[in-house]
């Protein structure tokens, strides 16, 4: 089988599982590409070759280990590696190894994941622009703070990719990309072992080239080895676009994006897919997202702001100054405010709608220069726990992917999974329903 790094996650599995490949070509397949493109890229901070190939070695030996037996994976550089340093994208770590894995790592490993490399992030998860570029045009980001591996997954480096969203870490550059970004419902895959930016909104997700195969890397992360059986969408589910109360920064192709949506979803929706307003109580959403992230981070970097605050950039010193003019009131008042905005959205979701699908960024990936892009059209729905997927849909005018968002209600990951398939499967280019 040639071109084996062209895999998908899923299509890769299930090859291996066969004993049609072995996981030794798969990862030299792997190796050889980022020989190829990591000069050009700059998706890795570190890659451990003699450990997976050993890993690899191992595993042709002897039985199918687990549902992700013989992949390799790349493991975003916020996530705690035993065998890998760990920086957090900050020189303050430099050379920094943990005592353990993080527990979706160790998850991951258990599963039969071979950890290939460490992939780029932000500084801490924030908004620093990154070293690495979009890979279908390097004068342009490839997003953040999940920089590395969304470009990783994108450039055929990898199969599969963790990420982790606070604001739109995980969407963005997944639409950014063109690949397909999973983030799950808020606690679904446990933070253990990840370094900390805002606790009341971190989510650990990853990204693939499929539906399938970001479920095969949720379900192992969590443990929720059934994610990574996607069931048919048997019943027709009631679709509406939601357009946010920040529709006015969606850029021309964004809007279109929204509008072939909306085709493709009228082939597997009940009835017609009309524009849904959210609840009265989620008005305040991307300001409250905004104050709770920037006073929790001001608070979990305080270590590092305290004793090493000349290795922290002048845009997170800012961000971090900003965060701790929010007194606890003020905090306490936003986390109420998420409450009942949550218990508003539950209701909506059991009354009247089963999936929203929304724009996953303002448009194409901007020029590098201008920063990792603008999460606004993530913030809510990470802000109220919801599961999305992102998936690709068109292009922009530089050529550079669009995709949307789909969201279901709190706790239906399982089902978000068969509704994008269904979806997918319906997009009208054959070269997109790859997506499924």
């Amino acid at each position: 089988m040639k071109d084996l790094e062209s895999l998908s996650a899923s299509q890769a599995i299930r090859a291996l599982a066969r004993r049609d490949i072995k996981a030794t070509d798969l990862l030299l397949a792997c190796l050889d590409r980022i020989g190829q493109r990591e000069s050009l890229v700059k998706a890795w901070v570190s890659l451990g070759k003699e450990n997976a190939l050993a890993r690899a070695k191992e595993l042709d030996k002897g039985a199918i280990k687990g549902i992700l037996h013989g992949l390799p994976i790349g493991v975003k550089d916020l996530f705690d590696t035993y065998d890998l340093p760990t920086g957090y994208g900050s020189p303050i770590y430099a050379n920094h190894y943990p005592l353990a894995d993080a527990v979706s790592v160790a998850l991951m490993r258990q599963a039969g994941g071979i950890i290939l490399g460490k992939t780029v992030s932000t500084e801490f998860a924030t908004f620093k622009a990154p070293v690495t570029v979009n890979p279908h045009h390097h004068k342009h980001t490839p997003g953040g703070s999940s920089s590395g591996s969304a470009a990783a997954v994108a450039d055929f480096m990898v199969p599969l990719a963790t990420g982790s969203q606070t604001a739109g870490s995980i969407i963005r550059p997944a639409s950014y990309c063109g690949v397909v970004g999973f983030k799950p419902s808020y606690g679904k895959v446990m933070t253990a072992g990840i370094k900390a930016l805002s606790p009341a909104l971190d989510t650990m997700g990853c990204f693939g080239r499929s539906v399938g195969d970001v479920a095969l890397g949720v379900a192992a992360m969590s443990d929720d080895l059934g994610l990574a059986e996607i069931p048919e969408l048997h019943n027709k589910p009631r679709i509406a676009i939601c357009k946010t109360n920040d529709w006015s920064l969606a850029s021309k192709e964004t809007a279109g994006a929204i509008a072939l949506a909306r085709f493709t979803a009228e082939a597997i929706a009940k009835g017609t897919v009309s524009d849904i307003e959210l609840p009265s109580a989620c008005n305040e959403l991307t300001l409250t997202q905004s104050r709770i992230m920037s006073y929790e981070m001001a608070r979990t970097l305080s270590f590092e702001q305290k004793l090493f605050g000349k290795k922290i950039s002048s845009v997170l010193s800012q961000q971090l100054v900003e965060g701790s003019k929010i007194n606890y009131e003020q905090y306490q008042m936003d986390m109420h405010y998420a409450k009942a905005a949550r218990f508003a959205i539950d209701q909506l979701f059991q009354n009247e709608v089963d999936i929203m699908i929304a724009p996953s960024a303002t448009g194409e990936a901007p020029s590098a220069k201008d920063g990792t892009g603008n999460p606004v059209f993530c913030r809510g729905w990470t802000l109220l726990g919801l599961p999305c997927i992102n998936l690709n849909i068109s292009s922009g005018p530089n050529g550079l992917p669009i995709g949307v968002q789909l969201i279901a209600g709190p706790g239906k990951d399982h089902f978000l999974l068969s509704a994008a398939r269904a979806f997918a499967q319906a997009l009208p280019d054959p070269v997109l329903r790859d997506q499924a």
